[in-house]
């Protein structure tokens, strides 16, 4: 189950089951967000993915980005930093369809807590995985940080 911010409300939500052949996907459409008057994330991450000069104003530059360190035997993680210039345009829109295309099937996920919300993308035998921390300063939502591990 997830729980919003708002303790007094409970919403209903499938969850994903990786032992199951059904692969359902939290509706984050359900969830409240922490404060009144804060930007909606699901109008955010629509207008993030469309818009090239909006997504550059929306996030915290430079980026720090966790990911394997190649070089390194069990591929532990390594740190990099990313400039405005080196950014190239990120996409989170997801319908379902993803999950049954015949190659790169993956899921997407957002979780929610407090000022926090982590978009999570994972493939299906296919080594994709992903987080995309987003926080929510002065009412708007920005990219912080993010998790690349797929291999």
């Amino acid at each position: 189950m997830l729980f919003s911010c708002n303790q007094s409300k409970e919403k209903k939500e499938n969850v994903l089951d990786n032992n199951k052949d059904n692969v359902t996907v939290i509706d984050s459409s359900l969830v409240d967000y922490p404060d009144e008057g804060s930007e909606d994330f699901n109008t955010f991450v629509e207008k993030f993915s469309k818009e090239e000069r909006f997504q550059m104003q929306r996030i915290k530059f430079p980026i720090s980005v966790v990911v394997p360190d190649s070089e390194h035997e069990a591929m532990a993680s390594m740190e990099e930093k990313i400039s405005r210039y080196d950014w190239e345009q990120l996409d989170l829109t997801y319908d379902s369809t993803y999950l049954t295309r015949p190659y790169d099937q993956y899921y997407q996920v957002v979780r929610y807590k407090n000022d926090t919300a982590i978009v999570e993308i994972r493939g299906i035998n296919n080594g994709i995985y992903a987080d995309y921390y987003f926080a929510l300063i002065d009412k708007k939502w920005y990219l912080v940080t993010l998790y690349e591990a797929s291999f």
